[in-house]
């Protein structure tokens, strides 16, 4: 399902020219092997191409050299015909803010540009050191992207390498393929008869300072902005939370717990009138990534998924070896965490997971205590049992199940920073070749030291 570039390591450091007797040469843009994608998966296949040698200066046809260029990883992900990009941008440049997004923006570009189509981005998440830099990073992108600005987050999870920003972003196109930039903060791609829809940077104002008051309004609020395009909470499969101080205590309560107790109360006033998804196992959560970031207070983003397509099902996935969030005991929350391990989407004859924030737990309990190198070896086996095919099997879809080799990116949070090259050998023994990020993050206990979330693609 996944066809690893075993030429990367000695291309490289070359670029080749894509040769066409039919077109002109800036027609079809010189492929930078540094731009090369760690993954070409499913219907992709290995461009053939030809190797040329490094240039240190920029060429006739201004093509940057891959010397100026951020440290990337990508994924390519080909299906019935739309052509998706998943990006991992991480400037090697350490001068100022402006120059790293700069760089980022133009190693985005490179990437796009040697595309087989025409590519937009739809949805971005650029991880800072500082919320003093996010003005900057802002103006830079939006006058790069004018009104196709990507959603976008911006979240206050310094990169674990001490850059200004490292970025996240995904990237499609294909025939038959439409985006449409509705505003700064929603916008939605219809192809196949299905209609996904991005949502970034719902934040609560600076005056509310309470989790449950923070957690309250950005819940109604990404409920308000689904129904202005016509959607509802029950088409949401994936919904990301990024909460400051997420175990500091509010009184005697730590304010992740609180954010559980506003989810909780606002999924069951939706349950009351109907509003949530449900199947013959009851009320369906979306599956979720809560993580915690610097300063105190909320951004959430979500995406959802609108068909009438009957082929196009959405599966809640639970891990058999963990207790499910929402059954937790009341020792953790006074309302449980609602969200479900992962959320799988399969249409045609393809299955795509989108793994929930997950950690070193067994059935509830935090294992491993003080490890981070066997908590980081813990969290991969939940995820390879979590989306493996026996899982997807006993939830009623046989034949659908991932391996490792099928994630197309993660991220990594590390709660301490001194742990970063520790669990970064260890994902790098286990995930192989992959688009990665690491940033410096809390996690929702403060006895674990590392939480990995990502997406998988594969055939059904």
């Amino acid at each position: 399902m996944i066809e690893r570039d075993e030429n990367k390591a000695k291309q490289r450091d070359g670029i080749a020219i894509r040769e066409d007797s039919e077109s002109t040469p800036s027609s079809h843009p010189p492929i930078c092997y540094r731009m090369h994608p760690e993954k070409q998966m499913l219907n992709g296949h290995e461009t053939c191409l030809d190797a040329g040698r490094c240039s240190t200066s920029i060429g006739k046809d201004n093509v940057m050299p891959p010397c100026l260029l951020s440290e990337q990883q990508h994924s390519v992900i080909d299906i019935g015909g739309v052509h998706r990009v998943a990006l991992m941008i991480t400037p090697q440049n350490h001068g100022s803010t402006a120059d790293q997004a700069w760089e980022a923006i133009s190693t985005i570009r490179v990437i796009l540009n040697q595309q087989p189509t025409p590519m937009k981005m739809v949805q971005q998440t650029v991880f800072v050191r500082s919320e003093n830099d996010i003005p900057t990073i802002r103006r830079l992108f939006e006058a790069y992207f004018g009104d196709q600005t990507p959603v976008t987050n911006y979240i206050i999870q310094p990169p674990c390498g001490n850059q200004a920003l490292a970025i996240e972003a995904w990237a499609i196109g294909g025939d038959g393929v439409d985006v449409t930039f509705h505003n700064v903060d929603v916008v939605t791609v219809d192809y196949d008869a299905m209609r996904w829809i991005y949502l970034s940077g719902i934040t609560p104002p600076t005056s509310m300072k309470t989790s449950y008051g923070q957690s309250e309004f950005c819940f109604a609020e990404l409920d308000r902005r689904l129904h202005r395009i016509g959607a509802e909470f029950s088409d949401v499969p994936r919904v990301w939370l990024y909460q400051g101080g997420i175990t500091n205590l509010e009184g005697t309560v730590e304010r992740y717990r609180e954010l559980n107790r506003a989810r909780t109360d606002f999924f069951d006033e939706l349950t009351r009138t109907g509003a949530m998804k449900s199947s013959d196992r009851g009320v369906v959560f979306p599956a979720s990534t809560g993580i915690g970031t610097k300063g105190n207070g909320l951004v959430l983003s979500a995406m959802a998924l609108q068909t009438k397509r009957s082929d196009v099902h959405l599966v809640a996935l639970e891990n058999p070896g963990q207790t499910s969030a929402f059954d937790y005991e009341r020792k953790f929350s006074v309302k449980s965490p609602k969200f479900s391990r992962a959320m799988a989407v399969v249409a045609d004859r393809y299955a795509t997971i989108w793994v929930s924030g997950t950690a070193s737990i067994l059935d509830s309990e935090s294992v491993h205590l003080g490890d981070v190198e066997k908590q980081t070896q813990q969290t991969i086996d939940n995820i390879e049992r979590l989306i493996a095919e026996d899982n997807l099997s006993h939830h009623g879809f046989k034949g659908c199940g991932a391996t490792l080799k099928d994630l197309a990116k993660v991220r990594v949070y590390i709660k301490h920073i001194e742990d970063y090259e520790k669990c970064r050998a260890i994902c790098e023994m286990r995930f192989g070749p992959l688009p990665i990020i690491y940033a410096h993050a809390d996690v929702c206990r403060p006895d674990l030291l590392v939480e990995i979330e990502g997406v998988a693609f594969t055939s059904v």
